[in-house]
């Protein structure tokens, strides 16, 4: 599906074709694309995450998830007689952006499986911060773990702290609290209960190994919910790493299909536990721990691989010209097309002088626009996609010779070539990026108020949309 509105870039069928030639054997496109399913009268969303968004506001309407305004929250830290401590379930790279002054960090399934290294008093009322709907879902997740503190949440999160006036800590260097051995044992009691509230169900190692032989024909998803350090270390093969508050956070964005099997790992079972019972309210049929843990599965799925620590290698796509040759190239021939097809924001930053810049999907216009380029240079921010649009470049100029460079802009600036900055030449919208009000500390109020009203909106989205079914149980 495209918008319907841009036939000239035949977005569908080209994305159709591409999805064809990597061996998928059902691809549909439809026809009139967004445009004629708004005028068929069916439902449509905006922004990013709606689904996962609109599924932490549905929990706080089910569950009455308790919650209080940002000056109530500074009241209460103020309160010399109050014993409080605020956490911020945010990916640590958020946090870091911008916090509360003097919070804890436990990211996503963290928040449980830590609590107890950070958290010894009962009587201590914890502060649950985040984004709203992670702020939701990170106090909901302790009250379903049964602990037992007052646990709030900071209505509207971190924004809404911003937006009423108050100070934020930003480049936080505090690490993520370490997990000792106490700490587990409290946290799987706590853990081992939600899983048989919640009815969670487990998978042996035999049985994903048989799941994945049969990967071509029924979607399977490996997510391994630990910390991205952890991962690094060593993780099950085909497994991605997608620690398990940004899986229930933002899910349309790690898997697609809803119908799926997905299988969740970690060491120990408890962090993928609270991630799974989470998965299965949000509607998912088929989600599963592994039995275990990794270790116990190392065998049967192909050992464990670490990720790569040293820096990517240049000139991994086959062909491309070296920055050099390409700096030549411009200099000799004026008339030489030159386009950067990578992100708009990097491109900001510094990118080739004489590069005009566009996304890839535009080419076509970009081809009316210049029919008679006989030479045209490539780069991105990767070289990958710089050379997957040399390839659609021959195509649509087959008489022109068609280059790109190898290791993309990054090459280039490591060369000490000249390089300019800002937007000279945009030759389509500048609509690539999407910036998150509550990762960007330059925000205005009106954008992030704006943030506000539309998750405030989405529960009735998904309910007039009828094709989710969110199974939240009330405890």
């Amino acid at each position: 599906m495209d918008d319907g509105r841009s036939q000239d870039l035949d977005r569908s069928a080209r994305a159709a074709a591409a999805l064809t030639g990597m061996g998928y054997r059902d691809v549909r496109v439809v026809t009139g694309g967004l445009a004629a399913w708004e005028a068929a009268g069916f439902v449509t969303v905006n922004g990013v995450g709606a689904l996962s968004k609109g599924f932490g506001e549905y929990v706080e309407a089910v569950q009455h998830t308790p919650r209080l305004t940002p000056e109530e929250i500074k009241a209460l830290l103020d309160d010399p007689n109050e014993r409080t401590i605020v956490i911020d379930v945010r990916p640590v790279t958020e946090y870091r952006n911008m916090n509360i002054p003097g919070s804890t960090n436990l990211p996503g399934c963290e928040v449980t499986y830590r609590l107890a290294e950070v958290v010894k008093d009962p009587d201590t009322t914890i502060i649950n911060c985040a984004g709203r709907t992670r702020s939701i879902i990170g106090t909901q997740t302790l009250l379903n773990a049964g602990v037992p503190n007052r646990v709030v949440a900071l209505k509207g999160g971190t924004m809404n702290r911003q937006l009423s006036g108050f100070d934020l800590e930003y480049g936080s260097t505090r690490p993520v609290p370490p997990s000792a051995e106490e700490g587990r044992r409290v946290a799987a009691q706590r853990i081992r209960h939600v899983a048989d509230a919640y009815h969670v169900r487990f998978v042996e190692p035999r049985t994903v190994a048989e799941w994945r032989a049969d990967a071509a024909n029924r979607t399977l998803y490996l997510f391994d919910v630990r910390q991205p350090q952890e991962y690094a270390a060593g993780h099950v093969p085909d497994s991605v790493s997608a620690q398990g508050g940004q899986l229930v956070q933002a899910t349309d964005e790690y898997a697609a299909v809803r119908n799926g099997r997905y299988v969740l790992m970690d060491d120990d079972e408890l962090r993928a536990i609270m991630t799974a019972h989470w998965l299965q309210q949000m509607g998912l049929p088929e989600v599963f721990v592994l039995k275990g843990g990794i270790a116990n599965a190392a065998d049967t799925l192909g050992g464990l691989v670490a990720s790569a620590g040293a820096p990517r290698e240049e000139g991994i796509v086959p062909g491309g010209i070296e920055a050099a040759e390409a700096a030549r190239m411009l200099e000799d021939d004026p008339a030489v097309l030159c386009l950067n097809v990578g992100a708009s924001n990097r491109h900001r930053e510094q990118h080739v002088p004489a590069a005009k810049w566009v996304v890839r999907s535009f080419l076509p216009r970009v081809r009316a626009q210049y029919p008679d380029a006989g030479r045209i240079l490539l780069t991105a921010d990767r070289e990958e996609l710089a050379a997957l649009t040399a390839q659609d470049a021959r195509e649509l100029w087959p008489e022109a010779r068609i280059d790109f460079i190898r290791g993309g802009t990054p090459a280039w600036m490591r060369a000490g070539l000249p390089f300019a900055t800002g937007m000279p030449c945009a030759l389509c919208p500048e609509d690539d990026i999407w910036y998150r009000p509550y990762t960007d500390i330059h925000a205005s109020k009106a954008s992030m108020q704006g943030y506000f009203d539309w998750e405030f909106g989405l529960v009735d989205k998904i309910n007039a949309d009828g094709c989710v079914t969110f199974d939240v149980q009330q405890r």
